[in-house]
């Protein structure tokens, strides 16, 4: 790599929205300008860049514009709004850090890849959906969907019915040669964006994406694990790690060691299942495929969290 030190930093998508109020693309820029900031200064420090990011909300927006426009216009596939908002992010991280760079005077550039990974096809994902998207409906909806299109649907914890889909192991990130020649070449990359598109091969090699979401920091763990980087950093939006999460016992944790980290996964009441938890497993997979380091911590807290002064650090 261009530097002697690579980090890939895995943005979460709920961190470009804010809240209900501040969801526009507009917003979205600011608040990936807002994280771009520090990571433009991590890479200041001496360090190439890999980042990914998270994109649950942008593509359930994407999904209920298709479905108010059902009858006019086509709906967009899955694996389509996996791309489509891998460009409409990338393209927000990478115009910010273009600017971060010349306001900082750093020397580099940085692009965008569509990034597509593999799954595979007899992953007991996929006979068990499990990962809600989309909208919520009624349940006469959710019925009638669920026999035309052939939809999985739930009842979402007396909210209403949603659509589910599976959630598959990350196997190869197929442009990761590109992506390692990318960096190579000392330019920062963005790259495997709401965990990648998802995608199966048949025999003979070629390609197909599926209708699948891959999580996001698991095919972070892989990145990270294929580019053998020194450093996996997951941004959330706390500052550390707690243990024993929204109970009287809850405290936060400072670093912990992989066996630690799985002996404290394994009982089951300190991680959020739709939170903490699939980050957790992600710093697991990364570190049992050799890695070096995992950091958690919230955007604002980057740089003191690298240099030792916040977050949680997992390690070997």
């Amino acid at each position: 790599m261009g530097n002697t030190k690579l980090a890939v930093v895995a943005i979460g998508g709920n961190s470009l929205i804010k809240d209900s109020a501040h969801s526009t693309v507009e917003d979205q820029y600011i608040a990936a300008g807002e994280t771009d900031h520090h990571i433009a200064e991590l890479i200041r420090e001496g360090w190439d860049v890999a980042i990914t990011h998270g994109n649950g909300p942008q593509v359930g927006f994407i999904l209920r514009r298709s479905e108010i426009s059902r009858g006019e216009l086509h709906e967009v596939p899955l694996d389509v709004c996996g791309a489509d908002t891998q460009g409409a992010i990338g393209y927000a991280l990478q115009q910010n850090l273009y600017n971060d760079f010349l306001a900082l005077g750093i020397d580099k550039t940085v692009t965008t890849v569509v990034t597509q990974v593999e799954v595979d096809p007899a992953d007991p994902a996929f006979e068990h959906p499990s990962k809600p998207i989309g909208s919520f409906m009624d349940e006469g909806t959710a019925e009638q969907r669920r026999l035309s299109d052939g939809w999985e649907v739930v009842e979402d914890a007396g909210r209403g019915w949603r659509r589910v889909v599976a959630s598959p192991q990350p196997k190869r990130i197929v442009e990761i040669g590109a992506i390692r020649d990318l960096l190579g070449s000392g330019m920062a990359v963005i790259c495997v964006g709401g965990g990648g598109i998802p995608v199966v091969a048949d025999p003979g090699g070629w390609l197909r994406g599926v209708p699948a979401v891959i999580d996001k920091d698991r095919a972070s763990a892989l990145l990270a694990s294929e580019l053998g980087a020194e450093l996996l950093l997951i941004s959330t939006s706390v500052e550390k790690v707690a243990l024993g999460w929204g109970t009287s016992d809850q405290r936060w944790v400072d670093s912990m060691t992989l066996e630690e980290a799985k002996q404290h996964l394994g009982e089951g009441v300190h991680f959020a299942k739709g939170s903490m938890a699939p980050k957790i497993e992600a710093a697991i997979m990364y570190l049992e495929a050799g890695g070096t380091e995992v950091i958690i911590t919230n955007p604002e807290n980057i740089e003191r969290a690298v240099r030792g002064e916040t977050g949680t650090r997992i390690t070997r």
